[in-house]
């Protein structure tokens, strides 16, 4: 093979292989004739929007913040950590919540169907009654008479005093007033030999004994 014939081949290889170059140098090309306009648009845009800020922008004011941000790293890096913290008890707890809002619904509604949250509801509706109808003041007085009245059902809860107020509270269907009639004094006399009636006399007077001593009991009160 001559030298002329070495030199041709060797020609054709490098051809060989600038020709895929050739062809992507051309699509680069093609591509940079597309992106031309579009980059113009964009830093056109670009431009518009910075306008906006232009007037509030100060590069000072960038560079402090990049210096704060260097300075205050190590409470980044806190905020950062807590943030993953904060996502790893979300995801952890996720599936309770999954179960129990449904839980909690169902028996939200269950109180609904009861009628509980009715009742909450008129009992918010009541104490609103009471503040537009009542001044703190009448309030307290209320409060003071609740108190009494709670020390009075302490006393009423004795056993002998709970007795004889069953009693006493039998006592009207026990009386029959078609049968009440005009006594005089023989009458009187006459009945007191009635044994309930002698019983009955018997528990007037030591309700009288009783009650006797109530204005005993007010005088040492007063002292």
């Amino acid at each position: 093979m001559t030298n002329e014939e070495l030199i041709l081949e060797r020609l054709d290889r490098i051809e060989a292989q600038l020709s895929p170059m050739a062809q992507t140098a051309g699509g680069l090309g093609e591509l940079w004739d597309d992106l031309t306009p579009l980059s113009g648009q964009a830093i056109r845009l670009l431009i518009r929007e910075l306008e906006d800020v232009e007037s509030s922008f100060q590069l000072e004011d960038a560079l402090i913040l990049i210096k704060k941000s260097l300075t205050s790293i190590h409470h980044i890096n806190f905020a950062l950590t807590q943030l993953g913290n904060f996502v790893d008890f979300v995801t952890t707890i996720e599936p309770l919540l999954k179960s129990a809002v449904p839980q909690a619904i169902n028996y939200l509604d269950d109180l609904e169907q009861k009628g509980v949250l009715r009742i909450i509801q008129s009992m918010l509706d009541i104490r609103a009654k009471v503040a537009a109808a009542y001044t703190p003041e009448d309030m307290e007085q209320i409060g003071d008479s609740l108190v009494a009245m709670l020390g009075l059902a302490k006393k009423i809860s004795d056993p002998k005093a709970i007795e004889f107020l069953e009693s006493m509270a039998e006592l009207p269907a026990m009386v029959d007033l078609e049968k009440a009639k005009a006594i005089g004094p023989f009458g009187m006399i006459g009945a007191a030999s009635s044994k309930d009636v002698k019983q009955g006399l018997g528990i007037m007077i030591e309700l009288t004994k009783a009650m006797g001593k109530l204005k005993g009991d007010n005088k040492r009160v007063e002292e």
